[in-house]
């Protein structure tokens, strides 16, 4: 998601990522390998703990809100299981 912000706002090619948007995917990877509930949980929207900083949590709001929307027509498979996954999460809690 944050490839497809990055290209369409900071007009970068297909494959590469403004220095902004690499440290925030940095970042964003750093969180998730320390993420106390592992691989199998659910978006970091709808979770309970906040592990992001509060700056770099409204940037990623903004690449996710961002570029969302077009997960369906360039990643449809991604954005179905991001989507099930989700709600799957949510019918457990």
């Amino acid at each position: 998601m944050i490839q497809i912000y990055c290209n369409e706002n900071h007009n970068t090619t297909k494959g590469s990522l403004c220095s902004d948007c690499s440290d925030l995917l940095n970042y964003a990877l750093v969180r998730l390998e320390k993420c106390p509930f592992g691989p199998d949980k659910g978006p970091c929207a709808k979770c309970h703990v906040h592990c992001y900083k509060p700056q770099l949590r409204d940037k990623i709001k903004v690449v996710m809100r961002f570029a969302g929307a077009k997960m369906l027509s360039k990643h449809p498979l991604l954005a179905m299981r991001h989507l099930l996954k989700g709600k799957l999460k949510k019918a457990k809690e």
